[in-house]
């Protein structure tokens, strides 16, 4: 069984399947302007290097979001410079990761922030070298960045909170009698994890029928999320729905499930990978939400060649989050 064969691998590094990238997203920008950057002229060499820098390769969004900024990489005439850490929780390896960056003097830097908060001083330092900065996947904190002396950085995303009230509402949707709740959450430090929690927990509670009993965190980890939902359940056995705040603990979560015969909780996930898809067409899993990982990759190298080229860029691009069922899977 799938579950089975990605939690094992997991523990030492998760073995990977690939989605496509799409091939229309919506995207909505707050300033009305072009985002696409000027690609160059046929077989002119490299211009500039841009460092991607992710949470982790042990995630498949964060390899679909590589997918996407290494497209752009091709359409646009840039050398790409990728740069992940171990974990989604290794920040002082992403500090780190920035700061190489800055001694090989690169021209733009494309962050996915691990924490919202403890990235902006070396951030900082690298725009004081001259490096421009783009935001992507999980936001930087604005009044931080405020502190900083930084302003405003591009910020490439989805509405997190949105899309998590989509799957919260669809996991409420059919309640009708007295119904206990459970959501597992993020990195607590970081914006996304806020705002999904936040986003399920609203549309849970709009059904009357629904306690939320329990919002505990696994840090976006398969194999926390196995061991948080052994407890969780241990201690509310009546839950009936949980939140996962992405596919990962949706899988973590899933697995515990099915090994202790707690078959018929209904789980949603957020990030629509490839292994969640899979459960959902099972029957393991309820739902996801797909938040379009390679274009997310795709817009952020676009927008750092826009602000090399002097151009002017939206302060915030948004693309749309799709919820993905086994109806809209058939």
């Amino acid at each position: 069984m799938l579950i089975f064969r990605l939690i094992s691998t997991a523990f030492c590094g998760l073995s990977l399947l690939a989605c496509g990238q799409s091939s229309g997203p919506n995207v909505s920008s707050v300033v009305p302007s072009d985002t696409t950057a000027s690609a160059p002229a046929a077989n002119a060499a490299p211009t500039h290097q841009i460092g991607l820098v992710m949470k982790t390769l042990t995630n498949p969004f964060f390899i679909e979001m590589e997918k996407g900024a290494r497209k752009a990489e091709k359409d646009l005439g840039v050398t790409l410079i990728v740069k992940t850490a171990a974990q989604e929780t290794s920040i002082e390896q992403q500090i780190q990761l920035v700061n190489d960056l800055i001694e090989a003097k690169v021209a733009a830097i494309v962050i996915a922030p691990g924490d919202s908060q403890r990235l902006v001083p070396t951030l900082k330092k690298a725009a004081d070298a001259g490096i421009k900065i783009v935001n992507i996947d999980n936001r930087l904190d604005p009044e931080t960045l405020k502190q900083s002396g930084m302003g405003v950085v591009p910020f490439v995303s989805v509405d997190n909170d949105a899309g998590a009230y989509k799957a919260g509402r669809f996991l409420a949707e059919s309640v009708t009698k007295p119904t206990q709740a459970a959501i597992l959450e993020g990195i607590r430090s970081a914006d996304n994890a806020r705002q999904r929690m936040e986003g399920a927990k609203r549309a849970l509670l709009e059904n009357k029928s629904i306690q939320v009993v329990a919002s505990e965190t696994a840090n976006w980890k398969i194999d926390e999320a196995y061991a948080v939902s052994k407890t969780l359940f241990k201690q509310h056995p009546g839950v009936q729905l949980l939140f996962a705040a992405n596919d990962m603990m949706a899988l973590g979560a899933v697995k515990y499930l099915l090994e202790s015969g707690k078959a018929q909780v209904r789980v949603v996930g957020y990030d629509a990978l490839p292994e969640a898809l899979a459960e959902i067409r099972s029957g393991h899993l309820t739902a996801t939400v797909d938040q379009q990982a390679a274009e997310q990759g795709y817009q952020g190298v676009a927008l750092a060649v826009r602000l090399l080229q002097g151009k002017e860029v939206p302060a915030v691009t948004m693309i749309d989050t799709r919820l993905v069922t086994t109806h809209t899977l058939q």
